[in-house]
């Protein structure tokens, strides 16, 4: 056991980051806090020198629980013996012959280095079903890419640092790619959905070797998956429906059917907190003041899953229905069955008569949020209706035609007045508050000066899981070495190695191996979901 004392580092105004010497030390710490159940803690986040720490500033604070950890006694951290899993793997990832360059050997040799030692499951994170695999040949230790993708497939695996993994879904991601597996890392429908469990031992099979004698029983059964693009989410690759079938519609009961999804039309709500553990992001609404508003508006427990339309939309009422819209700034037209049109001016509850149909354009921020009194009739995944288009967890995006059934209005709320919603001001460039660290020491003291000076440019690249943002000039890292993956938070701004930062909102991964200089203050992350490709953003310092 390392007898290094622990670093306790901010890491926005609702999190800390726990660091400790060696994986050990943390699987250590970890043991500790999960014993210690400390007042107000809601989530652990373990990684490789770090647990990162989410509690609740409503029942404590930054100062008094730093203390309390590190009070703690801490145990020799150990992960319990599991199965032994082997995976069929086709090195032909498109990293390789670069990998290959970087470690001096040739691809063959990184094959073979990789497939000739065991592996262990560490910890999970990233995403749900993705394990962090050590113990791996010590000669494959590589940095991650300068720059993320912004999508790998399912099944790619790769390396960084000293780590080895494979992604379960596609996702974004810097990590070294060397091949491909048909092996399914996450289905739902298994108990539990990850194949990969804390203490696995983990050995990797080259598929295409002439000299392979695998038995086809030993590897796990192959999974078909998909690899969709993130904006662009398809019902075929997803088992859990997004709406209900037109047949299997009860006529006597009102429904709403998309017309028009406009970008991307997803339901969301509250979101699945507490299931860091699983590797699964809370997720929800990336704009919650307009997702309770719209619920207010209508009644609803705040809450309730609505319809989050990403630059407008459309939708049909059958039956009649109450409705209600918030946003940013949005332009309502309701044309009725009898070829009227009527202009909503204002947040309010909306009634629509069977027929009608209703369409949205936010004239300010990306999107706006439709609740239904009563809400929707559809079932939770993971205690949740929510859609991760990140991890591919809850319904799929919803397309033209899509029925979505009202669930029961008994016993809701009386609807709020609209005029207790005020707008936010929009400013040209928005100022969004910052709190340096967790790493902002990983920066010159040029770079953390450039942060705040400089106006930042949303890209089209932007989406749920992340705001990528350029500026005139890079952000110059101090530090040259590799970080370790360690527990990341909605709002955390992720610098990669070319300089240019990542925001990361609701559907962000769980860990990460690029440093963040600072965290967006909880308070402005309402504001961020509404951010659109070509805003200008300006940061402000928000304390420490």
């Amino acid at each position: 056991m390392a007898a290094s004392k622990p670093r306790v580092l901010m890491a926005g105004d609702r999190a800390l980051l726990v660091e400790l010497a060696d994986l050990e030390s943390t699987l250590g710490m970890f043991d500790a806090l999960n014993a210690a159940k400390l007042s107000g803690v809601l989530e652990l986040v373990p990684a490789a020198r770090t647990v990162l720490v989410r509690f609740d500033p409503l029942v404590t604070a930054a100062q008094p629980l730093t203390e309390r950890i590190l009070g703690l006694t801490l145990g020799r951290g150990t992960v319990a013996d599991g199965r032994t899993v082997r995976i069929g793997v086709h090195y032909d990832g498109d990293d390789l012959a670069e990998v290959a360059e970087l470690l001096g050997i040739s691809e063959r040799g990184v094959v073979e280095r990789h497939t000739a030692s065991d592996y262990r499951v560490a910890f999970g994170g990233f995403a749900p079903g993705f394990a962090y695999l050590s113990g791996g040949d010590p000669v494959l230790d590589v940095p991650r890419r300068r720059s993320p993708r912004t999508r790998i497939p399912a099944g790619a695996v790769g390396l960084a640092g000293t780590f080895s993994g494979v992604y379960p879904r596609a996702s974004p991601g810097g990590w070294q790619l060397i091949g491909h597996t048909d092996d399914a890392m996450w289905d739902l429908d298994r108990d539990p959905p990850a194949t990969l469990q804390p203490g696995d031992r983990v050995s990797f099979v080259d598929l295409d070797a002439a000299e392979s004698s695998v038995e086809p029983d030993a590897l796990i059964e192959p999974v078909e998956i998909t690899a969709q693009g993130l904006d662009k989410l398809d019902q075929s690759d997803s088992p859990q429906p997004a709406a209900r079938d037109l047949d299997e519609l009860d006529p006597r009961t009102p429904w709403l059917q998309i017309v028009h999804p406009g970008a991307l039309a997803l339901l969301q709500d509250g979101g699945r907190p507490g299931l860091a553990a699983m590797g699964v992001a809370c997720s929800g609404a990336l704009d919650r003041r307009s997702l309770h508003t719209a619920n207010r508006l209508v009644g609803n427990p705040i809450d309730s899953a609505v319809i989050e339309f990403s630059f407008g939309g459309q939708v049909r009422s059958v039956g009649d229905l109450v409705v209600a819209v918030a946003g940013e700034e949005l332009e309502l037209t309701v044309s009725t069955a009898d070829d009227q049109t009527v202009s909503v001016t204002d947040q309010r509850p909306i009634a629509l008569h069977d027929g009608d149909t209703l369409t949205l354009t936010p004239t300010l921020g990306a999107r706006g949020y439709l609740a239904v009194r009563g809400g929707f009739d559809l079932p939770e995944v993971l205690g949740s209706r929510s859609t991760d288009t990140m991890s591919r967890i809850g319904p799929p995006a919803l397309t033209a035609g899509a029925a979505l059934p009202i669930g029961s209005t008994v016993a809701l709320a009386p609807v709020e007045d609209p005029q207790a919603w005020p707008g936010r001001l929009w400013a040209d460039p928005i100022e969004l508050p910052l709190l340096l660290g967790p790493r902002d020491d990983w920066f010159t003291a040029e770079a953390v000066e450039l942060l705040f000076e400089q106006t930042w440019t949303v890209t089209p690249r932007s989406d749920r899981v992340g705001v990528r943002l350029v500026g005139d000039r890079p952000l110059e890292r101090f530090e040259r070495g590799e970080l370790p993956s360690e527990g990341l938070v909605n709002g955390a701004l992720q610098v990669p190695s070319d300089g240019q930062p990542v925001l990361f909102l609701a559907d962000h991964p769980m860990t990460g191996g690029y440093p963040v200089i600072a965290v967006l203050h909880s308070s402005a992350l309402d504001l961020a979901g509404q951010l659109a490709p070509g805003t200008t953003a300006r940061f402000t310092p928000g304390g420490r």
